[in-house]
């Protein structure tokens, strides 16, 4: 069986009509406003959580604790191999296809050698960050960061199992049950164990106690999410015995996993660099700025939650000008909800930042630059998961490395030059090289219009016509 055959069953295109696409657009709006909520909640208790955090520990363990969560995040997504992607794509086509035998061995394939390579990445991450990271300001700064560091690496396994686990619930349909474990759960363990460390006065509340938190309520968030996996899975499924297309699976693994990789370092690399390069509270107020910048792009990844099963559903039934519009109106959702949260943002930061304790106010700027990138990538759309999607993960994977061979870059320029706010500078030039990559491949390759302005013409069927013609004579059709 061909690589494309098992992954995208052979369908006639489709002769949809403007009905269907507009049902199909009504749910995806719909189903984006339910995970935009659940987003906002979620932000709202890793706010609630950091705040609690940043005033109790201080900037100096604050940035101890972003440094080494940086680490861990980085570590964990790349030991996902990419199934926390790709198994969108093969769940859902082996269930349509009735080979529920193919479906378990991909789970299990996943399972096992994703975690597999999450406990070498802990180990190995440890060691090694260890030997690199000799640089602290003092004795109990040092001892501090090493410790984290262990408990970080202890954590990987964690977080890259309920990646994985997450990525089950949605492929088996339950969409906006995966972000409740995650967004919800983890983040508000995560602040009941910091308040309960601050109120028992047991301990002092430092970095390595935040980080042994992490650990607890990832574990929590592990077996809850497994549970919930469970009660989502197709009947059937357990009884199954697996097969397996191991050559296959393999071959989607390189992309996926260094775009899932680079895309969590992309969004952390300034606190990388900063910690690397001995400004371990600079990291810190770096991290809290870049908390709040974030949540300009909350609006994006709820929409590209929903957009992904829709948009590799309707490839596989060869209907592009459906995947037009759904891809038009995801960006128009996607870009009205970065804008309406970035423009009160760019006004409030400075007092808002305040409020997380001395020292931190110094990070609205580095916020303000931070969110223009992400409202430069919410207007371009959920691009990385339209290529991903339609079995482009090179061509996604390739933008990535360029974006992020560009960020480190230009990060540790503006830091050597400028500090912090050169490393913002960095991250949104980025963010925006990132972007305008992909819409350019997008254009080429997938002919589908990138961009909010084409976003906005292609929701008359008229006008992508119209502009189609004029867009892909210019990019070399």
């Amino acid at each position: 069986m061909s690589r494309k055959a098992s992954v995208y069953p052979a369908a006639p295109p489709s002769t949809a009509t403007p009905r269907r696409n507009k049902d199909v657009g009504s749910r995806l709006a719909r189903a984006s406003v339910f995970a935009l909520l659940i987003y906002i909640g979620g932000a709202g208790l890793t706010s609630l959580a950091q705040l609690a955090i940043a005033r109790l520990i201080g900037p100096g363990n604050y940035g101890i604790y972003s440094y080494v969560l940086a680490w861990t995040s980085v570590l964990a997504y790349l030991a996902t191999l990419g199934f926390n992607v790709s198994l969108l794509r093969f769940v859902p086509a082996y269930r349509a296809n009735g080979r529920l035998d193919l479906a378990r061995g991909v789970i299990k394939f996943a399972l096992q050698k994703s975690l597999l390579a999450a406990t070498l990445f802990g180990m190995t991450g440890a060691a090694l960050v260890l030997v690199f990271s000799d640089h602290a300001q003092s004795d109990h700064m040092r001892s501090g960061l090493e410790i984290s560091i262990v408990l970080g690496m202890a954590a990987v396994p964690l977080v890259t199992a309920y990646a994985i686990g997450a990525t089950l619930i949605r492929a088996f349909g339950g969409v906006v049950s995966a972000l409740l474990p995650e967004r919800i759960v983890r983040d508000g363990l995560l602040l009941i164990l910091v308040a309960i460390m601050a109120k028992s006065a047991l301990r002092v509340v430092d970095a390595p106690a935040v980080m042994v938190a992490v650990l607890i309520s990832s574990a929590f968030t592990v077996g809850l999410v497994f549970i919930t996996a469970r009660r989502f899975e197709p009947p059937g499924l357990r009884q199954t015995q697996p097969s397996y297309e191991s050559r296959e699976w393999w071959f989607a693994a390189p992309p996926l996993m260094l775009i899932t990789g680079l895309d969590v370092f992309v969004s952390r690399a300034g606190v990388l660099v900063l910690g690397w390069t001995d400004h371990i509270r600079e990291a810190g107020i770096f991290a809290l700025a870049l908390n709040v910048a974030m949540l300009v792009g909350l609006s994006r990844i709820a929409v590209a939650t929903m957009f992904s099963p829709t948009a590799a559903d309707l490839h596989a039934r060869g209907d592009r000008q459906a995947l037009q519009q759904l891809f038009a109106r995801a960006t128009l959702l996607s870009a009205g909800g970065a804008i309406a949260v970035a423009i009160p943002m760019m006004l409030i930061v400075e007092p808002f930042l305040s409020y997380f304790g001395e020292g931190y106010s110094a990070g609205a700027p580095i916020a303000r630059v931070l969110i223009l990138g992400y409202v430069f990538v919410a207007l371009c759309g959920p691009q990385q998961n339209l290529l991903t999607m339609t079995g482009n993960e090179w061509a996604a994977a390739t933008t990535m490395v360029a974006g992020a061979a560009a960020n480190i870059v230009a990060c540790a320029v503006g830091v050597a030059m400028y500090g912090p706010i050169g490393a913002a500078v960095g991250v949104a030039l980025a963010l925006s090289i990132w972007s305008v990559a992909m819409a350019i491949y997008i254009g080429k390759r997938l002919k589908i219009l990138p961009g909010l302005v084409f976003a906005l013409l292609s929701i008359r069927p008229s006008a992508i016509d119209a502009q189609q013609g004029n867009w892909f004579l210019r990019a070399g059709k």
